[in-house]
């Protein structure tokens, strides 16, 4: 992800809705804290958002 980091930030803002900018500036590409973000802003339990990131990258992956 954080290779592609540039070109997937509006991806992020589609998907995950309520992160801020300020949020995907932060995460940077870096899973784990895209994965605290998420954690945060939609109140899910870990493995909650790391389904989400998996499915999104699948998706990604599948385009």
């Amino acid at each position: 992800m954080e290779g592609r980091w540039k070109e997937l930030k509006g991806n992020v803002r589609e998907h995950w809705g309520k992160l801020t900018d300020d949020d995907i500036e932060e995460a940077k590409g870096k899973r784990d804290v895209l994965l605290g973000k998420i954690q945060a802003k939609y109140g899910i339990a870990k493995e909650e958002a790391e389904k989400q990131i998996d499915q999104w990258v699948d998706k990604l992956n599948s385009k």
